[in-house]
This record gives structure tokens, C-alpha cells and sequence, in this order.
């Protein structure tokens, strides 16, 4: 009875701490418009990660934390190809090609993916009507995404594509990994790990005309680096390492319509009605997902 009570506490944090790093993601949209309105995508993506690495080798350094063995390494790097650099870099170029209703479309195959890979590498088994509310939440934003009208384009795509499939397995890479190394150890490292590359692309990517930049685009550079390549990921690791792979993903469904409606806060975007009956739905599987974890 008492292991029970445990494992129902354990996951209900990480529903929370899963929960609050969504949150933390979701500002990411409109602060990375505002980053973009006034900067290079490449050098917004690069920059993001180049900060947050300083931040996390900072991070490390005062905590004086051990070096991760040699099995980690290999996680590691795949989280550093999958979220430092792979799904910022790939969706940004993608982003040159396809609107943002488009990157819907992919963005809603995350939780998917992210529950694949779980199933794969962190050798999860959901119940199957888990599966069922996991591919109905994602058609829904799939849906929302193509009723707001889809432009085509074959090199947009594979991008996108590649990009999701890169984030889906530095998720579940980086959950494995913080049950022995701990949530913020993992995403600091794996920052750590990209900052050879993103350093040297930050300086040739500069902009000569940055003394033009206001306050708004630094404001969502800043963000992006500090919450959404950094903070949020501590939270994230440590919500899907303590709920579960498969199951906590399924919360990232719900980061598109936490996105739009902060985008319609911040930046007076409308909201539709419709907006909001798919995002009642995309709850009601988030739900079922929930219930149906095991």
C-alpha cells in the first residue's frame, strides 16, 4: 500500500512539473516572433543555444557536478542533437518554407513521436486505449491545424518532419537519462555538449545592425534562451522521468493552444471559437491518456 502511495504521488508531480515545463514552452512561439521580427532565424536558433549553454557550463561549474560516465555520454549527445540543436535549427529553416498553421500539423505529432520513443528506448508499455486518446489528440490539432489553411512544400516538410522526429527522441533520451543524472544535469550537459558548435556559428551569424534591435526583440531572445532552451527543460526531464514518457508527452498537445492564446495576450492575435472547442478536446485526451497510463 505504502509503494502504491508513492508511485501516485511521484506521478502526480510529474503531471506538474510536466505541466509547468509545457507552460514554460509555450511562451516560445510568440517570443520567438518577436526574436525574428527584428533578427535572423539562424541567428535566433544558434543564439538561444549558445546562451543557455553558457548559463548550464556556469550552472555546472558552481555546483561542481561529476562529469557523466561514459554509458551517459551517448544519451547525451542524442539530447544535444535532438533539442539543442536539431528541432530549433531544422524547424527554423522549415519555417522559411511553411506557415506556422503548417508547423501545427507536425507540432501535433509530437506527443506521438515522444511516446514512440519512449516506448522504444525507455521500454514503456501504455495501455492500448492509451494509444487510441494519444492518436485522437493529435489528429485534433493535426485538424485545427489544416482547417487554417496549408501551404505545400516537399523540402518544408522533410525538415519539419525531421525536426519533430529529432525532438521526440531527445525527450525520451533526456527522461531515460534524469532518473540516475537528475533534470537539470541532463539538459545542462547536453548544452554544454553543443556549445563547440553553436559558439563558432554564433559569431559568423552576428548581425552587423544589432544596436537596431528593441527591447521587444530582446525580450524574446532572452526568453527563448533562458525558458525555453533552459528552465523549461528542467522541469520538462523531471516531469516525464517521475510520470512517465509516454504519458506526460502527451501534456506537449496542449502547448500549441497555450501558445496561441499567449500569442493573442501579448501580440492581440485572435482567438477563434473553434480554437477553443479543439483545445476542450485536446484536454479530454490529454485526460484519457492520463487514465489509461498503465
Amino acid at each position: 500500500m505504502k509503494t502504491n502511495t508513492i508511485s501516485k504521488d511521484q506521478t502526480l508531480n510529474g503531471w506538474i512539473n510536466g505541466f509547468i515545463g509545457v507552460l514554460l514552452f509555450s511562451g516560445s512561439m510568440p517570443a520567438t516572433k518577436l526574436a525574428v521580427m527584428e533578427m535572423n532565424p539562424i541567428f535566433v536558433t544558434i543564439a538561444r543555444a549558445g546562451i543557455a549553454g553558457v548559463l548550464a557550463l556556469f550552472v555546472l561549474l558552481i555546483c561542481k557536478e561529476k562529469r557523466p560516465s561514459k554509458e551517459q555520454f551517448f544519451p547525451l549527445i542524442l539530447v544535444s542533437l535532438g533539442c539543442v540543436i536539431g528541432f530549433p535549427l531544422l524547424s527554423s529553416l522549415a519555417l522559411q518554407y511553411l506557415t506556422s498553421a503548417h508547423s501545427i500539423v507536425f507540432l501535433g505529432m509530437l506527443p506521438l513521436m515522444t511516446a514512440l520513443f519512449g516506448v522504444f528506448r525507455g521500454g514503456e508499455r501504455p495501455h492500448p486505449v492509451f494509444w487510441f486518446f494519444s492518436i485522437v489528440g493529435s489528429l485534433l490539432v493535426m485538424g485545427y491545424a489544416f482547417s487554417q489553411g496549408i501551404s505545400a512544400s516537399p523540402i518544408g516538410d522533410i525538415l519539419m518532419l525531421s525536426a519533430v522526429v529529432l525532438c521526440g527522441m531527445g525527450y525520451a533520451e533526456g527522461a531515460k537519462l534524469s532518473k540516475t543524472l537528475g533534470g537539470w544535469q541532463v539538459i545542462s550537459w547536453g548544452l554544454v555538449l553543443a556549445l563547440p558548435f553553436v559558439l563558432p556559428l554564433f559569431f559568423i551569424y552576428f548581425p552587423e545592425n544589432i544596436e537596431v534591435v528593441s527591447f521587444k526583440g530582446w525580450f524574446g531572445l532572452s526568453y527563448i534562451s533562458l525558458f525555453s532552451m533552459f528552465i523549461g527543460f528542467i522541469f520538462w526531464y523531471k516531469g516525464l522521468a517521475q510520470g512517465g514518457i509516454t504519458t506526460v508527452g502527451q501534456l506537449q498537445l496542449l502547448q500549441p493552444f497555450f501558445g496561441l492564446a499567449l500569442a493573442a495576450y501579448f501580440l492581440h492575435e485572435p482567438v477563434s471559437i473553434g480554437m477553443v472547442g479543439i483545445t476542450i478536446g485536446v484536454i479530454l485526451c490529454v485526460a484519457g491518456t492520463k487514465k489509461f497510463a498503465n
